[in-house]
Order: C-alpha cells, then structure tokens, then sequence
C-alpha cells in the first residue's frame, strides 16, 4: 500500500496584539484542527519580525509573544506533532529574504496592497507619496515569502484579503527558480476556507484590534460576560420576533453551537427572545467552550519559562531543516565553499584535480552523536568530519531504537536509507547526496 500523501500547511500570526474571539474562531481553531490530521505536516510561527514593522514598543511585542505563544498552546495545538516557532529564531529566515530580495523586481512590490494603501492616503493628505513609508513596510511581501518558501509550504490558510502575498510569493519563487536553472523552490497555493466564520464585534463591524470593539479571548470570566452584553442590539421588545439575519449576537453564537443548538436559538428569536436572555445563552455558550482553555492559558502566562522552553524547542526542530535547505540555496545561487567547488583550479605545480581534492576532503567518516532531548525522546546526528550536520533524525521513544539506527548505518552504508524514508523527508536532493558518500566512506574505511 502506498502511504498517504502529505501536505504542508504553514501559519502565522504577528505579535502585536491580544488575540479574540475572532482570531480563535477564524484562525487559531481552524489551524489546531487542522494540525490533528494524518495527512497534514503542519508549521505555525510568531511572526515578531513582522511585528516590528507596525509596533515600535518592545514591551508590547514581548507580551504579545508570550499571549499569541500561550494561546496556541492553550486551545490544543501539540508542540510534538507540529513544528511551533518564533520567527526570530530562525536566522535562515531573513537569509532567505535577502536571495528573495535580490531578484524581485520593485515594480511587484509598488502593487503590493499595503504600500499602495499608504502611498494613496499621503496623496489624499497632501503629502509626498512616501512619507512616513519604511522599508520595513515596503519590503513586507519579501518577508513573508520566506517566511512561506523556506518551509516548503504548499498551502497557506489566508482571507482573501491575503491572497495577493501568496502570489507574489509565487512570483519571487518562479524568478529564483527560473534564474537559478532548478525547481529549488516550492511554488504555494493559498486555501481560502469560505467555511470559517468571520465573527462582527461588540458594534456590529468586523471584529477588530482597530475598531476597539473585540472580546479578548481569555479575559476573566465576568470581563468577557461584560463584554458580551454590551453587544449592540436593536430595541425590540421582549415577546417581540427578532432577525436573526445582521445580528451580530447570532453570528457569535452560531460560531461556536452546533447546527442543533444554533436551529434552537434561531427559534427563540422567531418567538421573541429577550435580548437581556439571548446575551446571557452566548456567554454561557462560549463559556462553555473557552472555560478549560483559559486555565490552561493562566497557568501558561504564569510560567513564561516553559513557553520559552517550548519556543526554542521548536525552533530546534524547524532549524533542522532550514540549515540544510538554505545551505542547498546558497550554493546555487554561488555562495560556496571555495576548497570543494567543482571549477577550482588546481594548486601549482601539484598536478592534482579538483576532483581529487574534494575526495581528500571528503575521505573522513561521519560521526554519529546520539542523545535525549526534554521532550524525553531520543534521537541522533550524523556530521560530516569538518562538523556539518548531514542527518538530524526524528525522536525515538526508546535509546535502543536510535542506537539500532545508527548501527544499520553504519553496518549497512547508503542501503539503510530505504527504511528510514520518513526521517529524510525534509531533506534536500543535495544533501541526501551527501549523505550516501559519506557513509560510503565509513563502508571503505571499514573494509
């Protein structure tokens, strides 16, 4: 049987704010049930250095951190089986920016909507088109397509009112890659859910940080009940029949009831509910869900070290693959070491070939490092002999199956690779290349 494909789903959120109930609904709880599938490969980071480009108040970007890491963590997602990061600790990140930048024309980043938006009000202020624009803002486009590309994502959940980034990270890939002869780079598709609720806030608009009219997620329980009756309704009577269309108390509810509960609540406006008893259900509907997330969430932002734990774990996680891919990155676009390149020029007088030089410096066996992470699993590396990581393997939930890894590696060379397919996935054409001749080397040597 063959096995089931996979897909990647990337995702982030920038720490600039408090997340609300529109962000569970829309994003966070969608993305954490998504994460629970087979057939997905999910990764979800805290974009802080998007953050910087609309806040410049380090206080609040580190709290928001911390809130956006806690909430994650709190409606469900599992730091084991997804890879959850801070963008900031990945530095092949804005390495990657910077090969984007390069081949990115500027005429594809005047369009981006962003900039356009703040070129369009300084023209309507009378002011020069740029003013108060950073480049920070402008450059925004080529972030985030690192942000998506380094990862290899192939689906990225986004409103459409983010579709136009999904293209342009398309575009910056297609160039590179047309530029660099290879298909190095993952072209991604934006997945635009139409089923994902769009929840109205406390006015009736769009719930937003910028309409001050959101309910945060894990406020106090008798904050949030304030919060919700302070929704904005019309002066129907009780006994009085009431629409449920354009109600933004009924989209609430219907974002977190059942179909049953939701035909129910439908039927208590038709008879005429009163808005004083329709309030008072959705906050104990919501209540009913939110409750046990909130204390998790408490205990979270309580202990701050564990989310940084947390953070830097993952971080270790997505490095291991993001060294070797930027690695292959850099090689393509020049950026190599000069002792191995195929078109360097033998040393004079010695007679001896690039090709013989490279074998010299590959003639070294790799080394095998095993070791237990905090997580409790086990796992284990393989270095070439100048100390670059070629093989990061997954964990194993006892030492003597890393240790059996290691020793069909080594017994066997390159032909142990077939039954550790699922540990190489993350790793490029190139590097699996490395990897085979190193272990030939270990099988020579030991002959």
């Amino acid at each position: 049987m063959s096995s089931t494909p996979i897909t990647r789903f990337l995702t982030g959120i920038t720490t600039t704010g408090t997340p609300h109930l529109g962000n569970y609904v829309g994003a966070i709880r969608p993305a954490v049930q998504s994460s629970l599938r087979a057939d997905v490969k999910s990764y979800y980071f805290l974009a802080d250095y998007h953050s910087l480009i609309k806040c410049d108040d380090p206080a609040r970007i580190q709290r928001s951190t911390l809130e956006i890491a806690a909430t994650w963590l709190a409606a469900g997602l599992d730091p084991e089986r997804v890879t959850f990061y801070r963008q900031s600790d990945i530095p092949e990140i804005p390495e990657l920016t910077w090969l984007l930048t390069c081949v990115t024309g500027k005429g594809l980043l005047n369009r981006a909507h962003a900039y356009k938006a703040s070129v369009d009000k300084n023209l309507e202020a009378g002011q020069e088109p740029d003013d108060g624009v950073t480049a920070g803002l402008f450059m925004y486009p080529v972030l985030m397509a690192a942000d998506i590309l380094m990862f290899k994502a192939q689906k990225v959940p986004v409103g459409r009112d983010q579709i136009q980034h999904i293209e342009m990270a398309r575009d910056m890939a297609s160039s590179f890659n047309h530029l660099y002869g290879k298909d190095l780079l993952v072209l991604p598709e934006a997945q635009v859910d139409e089923q994902v609720a769009l929840l109205p806030g406390l006015d009736g608009r769009k719930m937003s940080k910028s309409y001050d009219n959101t309910i945060p997620l894990f406020v106090p329980q008798a904050e949030m009940k304030k919060r919700i009756l302070s929704i904005v309704t019309d002066s129907r009577a009780p006994g009085e029949p009431k629409d449920t269309e354009g109600s933004a108390l009924f989209q609430i509810y219907q974002a977190f009831a059942t179909p049953e509960e939701t035909a129910s609540f439908a039927r208590a406006f038709a008879e005429g509910i009163a808005w004083g008893e329709a309030k008072q259900q959705l906050f104990e509907r919501i209540d009913r869900e939110i409750a046990p997330m909130r204390a998790r969430y408490a205990e979270l932002m309580a202990n701050p070290a564990e989310v940084e734990r947390i953070l830097l774990a993952g971080a270790e996680k997505a490095r291991a693959e993001a060294a070797p891919y930027t690695r292959e990155l850099r090689a393509a676009v020049g950026l190599r070491s000069l002792a191995g390149s195929e078109h360097q020029t033998s040393a004079a007088g010695t007679g001896s070939s690039s090709g013989e030089a490279t074998a010299s410096a590959t003639a070294k066996p790799p080394v095998f490092k095993q070791y237990r992470e905090k997580d409790g699993r086990f796992y284990f590396k393989m270095t070439a002999a100048n100390g670059e990581l070629l093989l990061q393997s997954k964990g194993y939930d006892n030492p003597r199956d890393a240790a059996a890894a290691i020793a069909a590696l080594k017994a066997q060379g390159p032909a142990a690779l077939d039954a550790m397919r699922p540990q190489l996935e993350d790793h490029p054409s190139s590097m699996l290349d490395a990897i085979r001749n190193a272990l030939d080397v270990l099988l020579t040597l030991q002959e």
